[in-house]
């Protein structure tokens, strides 16, 4: 891609979920409208729910937009459509190494506050025997270099794991992986965020998508949501490795939200009130737009008119967040 190209990308995610008895109410929060930032301009977005709702934007504390809506009648299915065209760019490009005192100056930042979040365990990113015993067993270890490490650790993952649809599920600890050595891209992310953040680096996790273009290496799948991490470095800043597919972040990455492991973004999450069994099927089309559309600086939100959201007794009803149904994240 030449380096002056912004493509666009249009995205539409369904996500449906069933219901084996009628529910009674739903409140739901998701993580869909893509970021707007430098090296990704939101150029619009659109959501609609069925049941109809009114999301309502909220911005969480990692500063990632995210819509909140409940439904107050009774309903079998509830249905998510998101409608994004987003333009991206290359990052820059990535020297050899750091310099010399890079390390240092990441040991600096162990006790104080501007990291703290990104260098602490997470619900998923929790250290282990089985980490360190597979850390050992492939060399991961600080290398004389920061950038070397996470590239180095970057491509051990993506050989010694196994990309593997439905071989895990949203809740499953890094373990899993580390024993069956198969995953999808939120088990990869999670062992190299865990690691990084072993040897002093601070770390997030990046909900997002993947426009596939057919190079090497890539094992992502179609129609499935994607994940990969970042990582901060002195003289450098936020970089983004994708160990599934052993890449740095580029322009087909499109950044969903951020945070210090999936349990803080997670695309859907709600309660369900009633409703018995719930399945979710997901749908994700990711296509390059060439003709045109809003202009660069036009962002457009909209959504579908309905009730506003209420309160509910959240303690009479259990969290609504079932398993994976896709090669990707929920």
């Amino acid at each position: 891609m030449s380096p002056s190209r912004h493509p666009r990308f249009v995205i539409d995610h369904r996500s449906v979920y069933t219901y084996s008895e009628p529910a009674t109410g739903s409140v739901m929060t998701v993580h869909l409208q893509p970021l707007d930032e430098e090296g990704q301009r939101l150029l619009s977005f659109e959501i609609d729910v069925d049941p109809i709702a009114t999301p309502v934007p909220c911005t969480d504390i990692f500063g990632n937009r995210y819509h909140l809506f409940n439904i107050h009648r009774s309903h079998l299915h509830t249905a998510i459509h998101s409608r994004s065209v987003v333009s991206t760019s290359d990052r820059a490009p990535l020297p050899e190494r750091l310099e010399e005192d890079a390390w240092d100056r990441l040991d600096e930042l162990r006790d104080g506050i501007r990291f703290w979040d990104c260098l602490a365990h997470g619900t998923f990113t929790r250290p282990s025997e089985a980490l360190s015993g597979f850390a050992r067993e492939h060399g991961l270890v600080r290398r004389e270099d920061p950038l070397e490490t996470l590239r180095t650790t970057c491509r051990t993952l993506h050989e010694q794991f196994t990309y593997t649809p439905n071989s895990t599920t949203v809740d499953s600890p890094i373990e899993q992986i580390l024993t069956t050595r198969q995953g999808v891209c939120q088990d990869y992310t999670h062992v190299m965020i865990t690691l990084a953040r072993s040897w002093g680096i601070p770390s997030r996790y990046v909900s997002g998508y993947l426009f596939l273009e057919g190079v090497a290496g890539e094992q992502s799948p179609q129609g499935a949501t994607h994940a990969w991490g970042e990582f901060w470095l002195p003289g450098i800043g936020w970089v983004g490795f994708d160990p599934t597919n052993n890449t740095v972040e580029d322009h087909r990455h499109i950044r969903l939200a951020r945070g210090r492991d999936y349990a803080d973004i997670a695309p859907t999450r709600g309660v369900l009130f009633g409703g018995g069994e719930a399945k979710l099927e997901i749908s994700v089309s990711i296509d390059e737009d060439i003709s045109g559309g809003a202009l660069p600086g036009e962002t457009r939100e909209t959504h579908q008119q309905g009730q506003h959201p209420a309160s509910f007794d959240l303690k009479r009803a259990g969290h609504f967040d079932p398993k994976r149904q896709s090669g990707g994240q929920q």
